[in-house]
C-alpha cells in the first residue's frame, strides 16, 4: 500500500464526517483511528458501525400493506376476494391492513449493501465478521435488486434522520462503485468521479460552514438572472436555475465557489492544455448576474480536485471587472495541508484572519 492511496482514503473518511456530522460522534472515533487500504473497507467499517448503532436503537419501522385471509375482520375487507372465498366455502375474510414493519426499503438497501460487502475481497475479515453478525437481525427483511432502487424517491424525516448517513454510505457502494458481471455477480469497482464529486462539493460547503462561521453567509445559493427591464416574464421559464455549489458573503463582498472533481482537470485541444470552457462560461454567469450593481465585489472560483496532471489550475483574471479565479485543493495531503488550502481561500479574499476553531483533531 503505497502512503498516497492510504491518504486518499482517510481523507475520504474525514469529507464523510464533514458531510455527515453523525460521524463526529464517540462511537465512530474507532473508525477514525483504523488504516484502510481500499475503499470499500472504509465504507464496510462505517456501515457496520452504523447499522450496530440503529440495532442498539431499533430498526427504523414504517406502515406497510398486508393482504390476509382471517377468522374476524382487520382493517379492510376485500369484497371481492371475501366472496371468492364465500363461494369456495372458506368461511374467512379477506382484509387489508396496515402494518409497522422493519421490512421496508430502507432496511433492504442496508441488507443488499452489507452481503454485496460481505463478499468483497477488498474488505478485511474484521469488518465481514462485523456485518455478518449485524444482518444477524434482518432476517425479516426482503433482499432487493440493486438496479430497482429510486434513490431520488428516499424521504428523511425526524423518525427516520438516522438513516441519511447510512443511505448515503450505501448510495457510494450501490450506486457509484457495483459492477456487474458476465456471470450476473457484483464486483465492486473503483469510486466514480460522480459521486466523487458530490461528496467533494458537500464537504467543502460543510467546511466553510463548521470553520469559518464569521460570515455573514455560507450556503448553496440560487442566482438570478439579471435581465433587462421590459423582459417577459414568460421568458424565464426557458433559461436554466443558476444554482451554486458555495455561496460566501462578509458584508458587500461575495465569492462563489463552483467545486469540480474530474480525472483530468484540463482539456488538450491543438495540443495545448486549457481549462474546460463550459466551467469558465458557467462561473461568469454566475458572477456576472449577482454582481447587479456591477460594482466588481462577486468573484468567482473554480476549486479543483487536483489529479496526477503536470500541469493544475492556478490563476486569477480579471473579467469585465470581476475576478474570476482557478485554483486547485490536494487532497493528497495530510488533512492539516487540506484545511490550510481551504483556510486561505476565505483569508485573503476576504481579508479577514479564520478564528482558530480547530479542535486537536483532523475536525
Amino acid at each position: 500500500m503505497t502512503k498516497d492511496k492510504s491518504i486518499i482514503i482517510k481523507n475520504i473518511y474525514y469529507m464523510l464526517a464533514y458531510a455527515f456530522q453523525v460521524l463526529r460522534q464517540k462511537n465512530y472515533d474507532e473508525v477514525a483511528a483504523e488504516e484502510f487500504e481500499d475503499m470499500q473497507d472504509l465504507f464496510a467499517a462505517v456501515l457496520a458501525k452504523g447499522i450496530s448503532q440503529q440495532l442498539k436503537q431499533g430498526l427504523h419501522r414504517e406502515y406497510v400493506l398486508r393482504q390476509e385471509n382471517l377468522p374476524v375482520l382487520r382493517g379492510r375487507p376485500d369484497i371481492c376476494k371475501t366472496m371468492r372465498n364465500h363461494i369456495q366455502r372458506k368461511r374467512v375474510l379477506s382484509c387489508e391492513y396496515d402494518e409497522l414493519s422493519e421490512n421496508n426499503v430502507f432496511n433492504q438497501i442496508l441488507k443488499a449493501t452489507a452481503l454485496i460487502l460481505v463478499k468483497d475481497e477488498g474488505v478485511k475479515p474484521k469488518q465481514k465478521a462485523n456485518l455478518k453478525k449485524a444482518l444477524l437481525f434482518f432476517d425479516g427483511v426482503e433482499k432487493i435488486n440493486p438496479a430497482s432502487i429510486r434513490w431520488g424517491s428516499l424521504k428523511f424525516r425526524k423518525n427516520n434522520k438516522n438513516y441519511e448517513m447510512l443511505m448515503n454510505i450505501c448510495y457510494f457502494v450501490l450506486d457509484g462503485m457495483l459492477l456487474t458481471t458476465e456471470k450476473g455477480r457484483y464486483k465492486i469497482k473503483s469510486f466514480s468521479d460522480e459521486h466523487m464529486h458530490r461528496l467533494y462539493e458537500k464537504f467543502v460547503l460543510e467546511y466553510f460552514k463548521r470553520h469559518h462561521s464569521y460570515l455573514s453567509e455560507i450556503k448553496a445559493a440560487r442566482v438570478e438572472w439579471n435581465l433587462d427591464e421590459g423582459a417577459e416574464e414568460s421568458a424565464l421559464k426557458f433559461l436554466p436555475e443558476m444554482r451554486t455549489d458555495i455561496f460566501l458573503r462578509q458584508d458587500e463582498q461575495i465569492l462563489i465557489i463552483d467545486t469540480k472533481y474530474y480525472s483530468r482537470a484540463m482539456q488538450t485541444q491543438y495540443g495545448k492544455e486549457t481549462l474546460h470552457s463550459g466551467n469558465i462560461y458557467q462561473i461568469f454567469a454566475y458572477v456576472k448576474n449577482q454582481d447587479v450593481s456591477g460594482e466588481g465585489n462577486v468573484s468567482g472560483l473554480l476549486l479543483y480536485a487536483k489529479t496526477d496532471e503536470e500541469i493544475t489550475p492556478d490563476c486569477s483574471f480579471m473579467m469585465s471587472g470581476n475576478k474570476i479565479s482557478m485554483k486547485t485543493l490536494d487532497l493528497n495531503k495530510d488533512f492539516k495541508g487540506i484545511r490550510a488550502q481551504l483556510d486561505k481561500i476565505a483569508e485573503e479574499h476576504f481579508k479577514v484572519k479564520a478564528p482558530n476553531n480547530h479542535s486537536p483533531n483532523y475536525t
